[in-house]
């Protein structure tokens, strides 16, 4: 049966491939944009994820268009990196208040819906970086790395309503993100990775459809890694 999904940040590269993955099965998919616009098939509404009444009336415009949310993924993300002593205050909090506070606020109104049906998936779109660390990126390492203690603090408080919470951590993989990097720093961080390739934006989104699957429905908590074995160990 068709679910109804809301992708934050579905516009564009992993999102967008999130997105297309739960079409392509027959879902309703709603995705979240910042006044870009979205592809055909998908249902596009304007958010900005660090403002709480925007999130409300997206998930409002999602559920009038396709019914109660049923599964959510926390996608959008932002980068303003830099060495820590050049590093501005406001550069640290507009990284972590659009990546890890824009997953709170979606999650929260999330589980407005999800409470009342007694079921829904949660997925937190992480990094390596989170779990890694990352030289020049305190905040988004930070903030990545604090969507690991939301989602599994959330997974024990909606556990008995029947709603999983779970992480998706990818590492180096092929978006317009990675496409800033200089080619030099791309070919080392290849380096460290067993697989020896970057990543593709659908196998992410592969995972991700998993998670939202019946298939993974005694997982929540989790945090599953899709980076070539970049992070292993963490």
């Amino acid at each position: 049966m068709a679910r109804s999904v809301l992708v934050t940040g579905g516009n564009r590269g992993i999102g967008l491939a999130v997105a297309r993955r739960f079409a392509e099965n027959g879902d309703k998919v709603a995705v979240t944009h910042r006044g870009s616009g979205v592809p055909e098939g998908l249902l596009g509404v304007k958010c900005d994820v660090t403002d709480s009444a925007e999130v409300a009336r997206a998930f409002t415009e999602a559920e009038e268009a396709h019914g109660p949310v049923e599964v959510v993924v926390a996608n959008a993300g932002i980068t303003e990196d830099g060495l820590l002593m050049r590093m501005g205050d406001e550069q640290f909090r507009r990284v972590l208040d659009t990546n890890l506070g824009g997953a709170f606020r979606t999650a929260r109104r999330a589980a407005a819906d999800m409470v009342r049906l007694r079921r829904g998936r949660i997925v937190l779109m992480s990094s390596v970086a989170g779990l890694n660390g990352s030289a020049g990126q305190a905040n988004y390492a930070a903030s990545k790395a604090g969507m690991v203690g939301l989602a599994r603090s959330l997974a024990r408080e909606f556990g008995p309503r029947g709603i999983t919470v779970n992480v998706v951590a990818p590492g180096l993989v092929d978006t317009d993100m990675s496409d800033k990097l200089s080619e030099q720093r791309r070919a080392r961080i290849v380096e460290g990775v067993p697989l020896g390739r970057i990543g593709g934006v659908n196998e992410v989104a592969g995972a991700v459809f998993w998670l939202a699957s019946d298939g993974a429905a005694y997982v929540t908590g989790a945090v599953i890694p899709v980076d070539g074995g970049l992070g292993m160990g963490h």
